[in-house]
């Protein structure tokens, strides 16, 4: 059930250029949120709120974890908060990933700022057992995060645009060369999911959409996307931002 919180400011530091991990304090959160919902983040002097998908949860501290990019005003504003000051969410928002029971190899597929989400299942399927195998897309090397939290869940590829740091190309140019796995999880720009859903057409896959919100609860439909069906439309930020790969076309 989303709800209205308060949540205080536990940590905040860079990761990588320009992007902010933040932990966050709440019990109820904490307590309820899944891999692949996010907080609606209200910042002072911004009239819409900012959607952040969750990166982390910890049950013994109670807190949230959220990464994001300094990208706009929002976000920039949003970085100048300091330890101790508190903000006001709505959440946990919006439909995560639900592991398949028959799962046994998962491969998770990541690009920028939809890497986070990613590490929350990943924490989640490790801990039931589940073989992970990552792979990680950033632009150049300053942008690289989560490299060795992701390695403690299983092989991990990380993949730069630029060729500065781990592999050279795209997330789609490793995924067929990391053997047999059961499903996929994928969350990143929407170029990205396209080309991906199209190389793995014959998969099992789930992919998380990024979207900028209006209302962020399913309200104002501001943020909808046509099924596969084109009978009708998904509100990302309600019915998503997870949708099974045959769900909705990109």
């Amino acid at each position: 059930m989303i709800r209205r919180e308060t949540v205080m400011i536990k940590n905040s530091l860079d990761i990588a250029a320009d992007t902010v991990e933040m932990t966050l304090h709440n019990s109820y959160l904490s307590k309820n949120a899944i891999p692949g919902q996010f907080l609606h983040i209200l910042v002072e002097g911004h009239t819409l709120r900012r959607p952040i998908s969750i990166a982390d949860v910890n049950n013994e501290e109670e807190t949230i974890t959220i990464i994001f990019k300094k990208l706009g005003s929002g976000t920039k504003c949003l970085s100048a908060y300091e330890i101790g000051m508190t903000l006001d969410v709505l959440g946990p928002n919006g439909n995560g990933f639900l592991l398949e029971s028959k799962d046994s190899t998962l491969l998770l597929v990541g690009g920028g700022v939809g890497v986070p989400p990613l590490h929350y299942l990943g924490k989640k399927a490790s801990e039931k057992g589940v073989e992970v195998v990552s792979i990680l897309g950033f632009q150049n090397k300053e942008s690289v995060f989560y490299e060795e939290k992701f390695k403690q869940f299983g092989k991990t590829i990380v993949v730069t645009n630029d060729g500065s740091y781990g592999e050279r190309g795209y997330v789609t140019d490793f995924v067929q060369t990391i053997g047999p796995f059961d499903s996929y999880y994928s969350c990143g720009p929407a170029p990205m999911l396209h080309a991906l859903t199209k190389k793995l057409e014959g998969h099992r896959g789930y992919i998380s959409l990024e979207e900028r919100m209006t209302c962020g609860i399913g309200a104002c439909f501001a943020c909808v996307i046509p099924t596969s069906d084109q009978l009708s439309y998904r509100k990302i930020c309600a019915d998503g931002p997870v949708f099974s790969a045959k769900e909705v076309v990109l």
